[in-house]
Formats: C-alpha cells, structure tokens, sequence
C-alpha cells in the first residue's frame, strides 16, 4: 500500500514555505460540541489534548492524539479530532475501553447542551 502523505503549508506570516510532513494512514474522529457557557473551562481541561479523554485513548497503541478547536466566532462551539493509525485501533480501543468510555462519557454529559459524531475520516492524498 503507498503511503498516505498529507502537507500543511505555513502562511507567509509563519515563515513562509514551511511544510508538516504527515506520510503514515490516519484515522480521525471528529464530534462537535455546544458548551454550556459556566462549563467551558471544565470542558477545555478534560477535551484537551492532555485531558481526561486523551489519558483514556493513550491506552490503546494506535492512538496518535487529540486536537480540541474553539470556533472563533461562537465560543461555545468546539470541534474535536482524535486521531488513530487506522479505524481497526479506533474500534479496538472501543472493544477494550468500553466501558471506561461509557463511564467518561456519562461524566462528561452535563458540560455540553449537546454533541454531534460529525464522522471518521481518513487520510487522503492525490493519485489514489
């Protein structure tokens, strides 16, 4: 299998041609959250890349990390992106975590006035 190869240039304000190299498969998982607006410093420390959700999947090998993004516009909207080497890891991690996630999902219910599973994705790049 070819390797998956995604580029992120830099504007010119940080540099200029600069590039990230990312060339392995990946698997994201993207959900959308409106936040209660006396949650969201809650929301932020357990959401976040070090939070609460991430020591869970950081139990699973083929977890790469979590990205939380903050609408600019709508401060109670967030978008997170928990990346995984492939969706076989992300379903193994469900299969063996199950219920830690229940659990933590149960926890974290009251924080939000609600969540959307927007969908997983995978790595694309051009020529097949």
């Amino acid at each position: 299998m070819r390797p998956h190869v995604l580029l992120i240039s830099l504007p010119h304000s940080m540099g200029g041609k600069a590039q990230i190299k990312h060339d392995k498969p990946m698997c994201v998982i993207i959900w959308e959250y409106q936040v209660k607006a006396e949650r969201v410093i809650e929301f932020e420390r357990i959401y976040a890349s070090n939070g609460v959700w991430a020591e869970l999947f950081r139990k699973e090998e083929g977890y790469l990390g979590t990205q939380l993004l903050r609408d600019s516009n709508h401060s109670q909207r967030y978008i997170t992106m928990d990346r995984w080497v492939s969706s076989q890891a992300y379903n193994s991690f469900q299969a063996k975590w199950q219920d830690e996630y229940k659990a933590l999902d149960e926890r974290c219910k009251d924080l939000t006035d609600s969540e959307s599973f927007l969908g997983t994705f995978s790595s694309a790049h051009p020529g097949g």
